[in-house]
């Protein structure tokens, strides 16, 4: 096979497809074909994905991305390493850098401007990481959830590998990074329930309900996961892009309760309802997963549904408040202590509130405009 061939079947994902069907056929999660899932995907027609493609590119409502700029904290290398243990920064979507036991841990790693095969299209950041990718500190490890774009970026992890110990990954995305260039002895792939113990932490791959693809040929062909990381007592669960299902319950009473779970609560939608949560799903898993503190994650980024921009933030507020679950909502960039968090501000208000006003100015600029005009005439 020539180099020129094996790059486009690389690029079109017929390398990771084929790869899939003959490497991980001893898995459960396998059907001999694809990656499934406990619980079988709804079939859904050819129609109902044209009719989903055509409302996000030609009926998106107003809102769903901020009008203004978002409040980040900036952060440095030394301001980093003088952070004491168990600390965690959100430097955007499901992407989390977490101080245990002197070192690094990265979640998801995405500092690209968009969550896209294309350099010029797709969903644009909100905003800047709040530190370069170049200033980071050097990393223990990677921990990825799945193969996306949103939350594995191809750039972003061969930038990280000179300074990354250990790239921990579910079946298959691990292949993806050694296709890339990246050391195949940095690379530790896990099925659900399997994992590693790393100087005295404690990784395991856990249960998701999503799918996975990099193109049109090769979706399923590597495997979706959440994580557990335990660092003696402290328990903290991260979702990685997951559907509400029964894997929340046999989690938590397997490897819970949680601390802090870190769950998805963004990007969703009644047309996929199977492979993202709604705001009240995520507070039913969160106890499931018998939790204490919530930290909504996957939003603030990218726009990547139809809701409104801050409306994840509003909705969890509400039900969390309700059932009297402790709701940390820390801004980019800002330290988080997983030992003991706090609760944060609601920032997004800020920039929403900026907002409201421009759209109430508006009708009233275009009387006057329109008057000026008519008195000109």
């Amino acid at each position: 096979m020539t180099s020129f061939t094996g790059s486009i079947r690389r690029a079109l994902g017929l390398t990771a497809a084929q790869r899939g069907r003959e490497s991980f056929d001893m898995s459960a999660q396998h059907d001999g074909e694809r990656f499934r899932n406990v619980k079988p995907r709804p079939v859904e027609g050819l129609g109902k994905t044209l009719s989903i493609v055509w409302n996000i590119l030609l009926n998106k409502p107003a809102g769903t991305t901020p009008a203004g700029a978002l409040p980040v904290d900036a952060l440095t290398r030394e301001q980093l390493q003088a952070a004491p243990d168990r600390s965690l920064y959100r430097l955007g979507h499901s992407t989390m850098l977490i101080k245990l036991r002197g070192q690094f841990w990265l979640t998801d790693p995405v500092f690209a401007e968009r969550a896209s095969p294309f350099r010029r299209f797709g969903p644009k950041r909100f905003h800047a990481p709040p530190i370069a990718l170049e200033d980071l500190p050097p990393l223990r490890g990677v921990i990825l959830s799945h193969d996306h774009y949103d939350h594995l970026d191809r750039e972003t992890v061969l930038a990280l590998a000179a300074k990354t110990g250990v790239f921990l990954t579910p079946l298959g995305v691990g292949d993806r990074l050694i296709e890339w260039g990246i050391e195949a002895s940095k690379v530790r792939q896990f099925d659900w329930w399997q994992g590693a113990e790393i100087d005295g932490l404690a990784f395991t791959a856990t249960p998701a309900q999503h799918f996975s693809g990099r193109s049109l040929f090769d979706g399923n062909s590597t495997l979706w996961a959440s994580w557990v990381i335990v660092d003696d007592a402290l328990r903290v669960f991260f979702s990685g892009d997951t559907g509400y299902f029964d894997g929340f319950k046999a989690i938590g009473e397997r490897l819970g309760p949680f601390d802090v779970t870190l769950l998805e609560t963004g990007a969703y939608d009644a047309q996929w309802p199977y492979v993202h949560m709604q705001p009240d799903e995520t507070v039913q898993a969160h106890v499931d997963l018998r939790g204490r503190w919530l930290v909504p994650v996957h939003n603030g980024t990218f726009d990547l549904a139809m809701h409104r921009w801050q409306e994840p933030y509003e909705r969890v507020i509400g039900l969390t408040a309700a059932r009297g679950i402790p709701l940390s909502t820390p801004r980019m960039g800002e330290r988080l202590d997983l030992a003991s968090p706090h609760r944060g501000e609601k920032w997004w208000r800020e920039v929403a509130e900026t907002e409201s006003a421009r759209e109430s100015r508006t009708p009233l600029r275009r009387f006057f405009c329109r008057q000026t005009r008519q008195a000109n005439s």
